[in-house]
C-alpha cells in the first residue's frame, strides 16, 4: 500500500507540472499579448480510496503499474476558456512542448456525445522528477468554453441527483440545453470577431488624430455591434 500511495504523490505532481506549464502561458499572453485566452483553471485528484474502489470494480490489480497502464483518469486538469478558438490555440500550445507527450485525444466539440456534452480531452503524459527516479505521469486535460462548462456541471447535478437514472424529459431539455450552448458560442465568437476587427479599424484610422487604448476601441466596437443589432431588430418590428 505504501507504492500505491506514492504513486497517487506521483500524479499529484503530475497535476502541478501541467498546471505551472498553464500559468506561464496564461502570465505570457497577459504580458504580451494583452489577451488571455483561458478563464479558468482547475484540477482534481482520485482519492486513495476512489482508486482502489475503481480497481476492484473494473478487476484492476492493485500494482502501481496496473494503475499507470489501465486508469488514465487518476489526475485531471480542466481549463475553461473564452471562445472556441481559444480551446484549439491552448491545445496547440500544450501539445508542441517538448516535455508533453499527447497518448490521446478526443475532440467532443467536433463530435459532441449523444446527450449533448462538448470538451476537448488530451491524455498527456508528463516527467516528474523524484528523488531517485523521473516518472512519466499521465495528466487527463480536459478545455471548455464557459458555456461547456455550465452545461456539464449542471448534467452532473442531475445525474447525481436521480442516482443516473433521469427521465427521459429531463434528458431532452439537457439536449436541447446543450445546442442552445453551441450557439451561444458560435454567436459570442463572431461578435468577438467582428468586435477586434472594428478595433483594428479604429486604429489604423485613428492612429495620428485619435489614438484608442484596446479598452477603448472593443468597446467602441462593441457599441458599434449592439447598435447595428437594434437597428435590424426594429427593422423586423416595422
Amino acid at each position: 500500500m505504501t507504492d500505491l500511495r506514492r504513486l497517487v504523490l506521483t500524479y499529484k505532481f503530475g497535476i502541478d507540472e501541467v498546471m505551472t506549464k498553464l500559468s506561464i502561458l496564461r502570465e505570457d499572453f497577459r504580458h504580451m499579448r494583452d489577451y488571455n485566452p483561458v478563464e479558468h483553471v482547475g484540477s482534481r485528484l482520485k482519492s486513495f480510496e476512489s482508486i482502489l474502489a475503481k480497481c476492484r470494480r473494473k478487476g484492476i490489480p492493485l500494482t502501481p503499474d496496473a494503475i499507470r497502464e489501465q486508469m488514465f483518469d487518476v489526475a485531471g486538469v480542466r481549463v475553461t476558456c473564452s471562445f472556441v478558438s481559444d480551446i484549439y490555440r491552448v491545445r496547440d500550445m500544450l501539445v508542441g512542448q517538448a516535455d508533453l507527450t499527447l497518448l490521446e485525444e478526443r475532440d467532443y466539440i467536433a463530435h459532441p456525445k449523444p446527450n449533448g456534452y462538448q470538451s476537448l480531452h488530451l491524455i498527456l503524459q508528463v516527467p516528474v522528477f523524484l528523488s531517485d527516479r523521473v516518472e512519466d505521469v499521465v495528466v487527463e486535460v480536459q478545455l471548455r468554453t464557459i458555456a461547456m462548462d455550465f452545461w456539464a456541471s449542471l448534467e452532473h447535478k442531475i445525474f447525481y441527483k436521480y442516482h443516473r437514472q433521469v427521465p427521459q424529459h429531463l434528458m431532452d431539455s439537457l439536449r436541447l440545453a446543450a445546442d442552445v450552448a453551441a450557439s451561444l458560442d458560435a454567436s459570442m465568437e463572431r461578435i468577438h470577431d467582428e468586435v477586434k476587427a472594428m478595433a483594428a479599424d479604429d486604429d489604423a484610422t485613428r492612429a495620428d488624430s485619435d489614438p484608442l487604448g484596446p479598452e477603448e476601441a472593443i468597446l467602441r466596437g462593441f457599441w458599434r455591434t449592439a447598435e447595428a443589432a437594434e437597428a435590424d431588430r426594429q427593422r423586423l418590428d416595422g
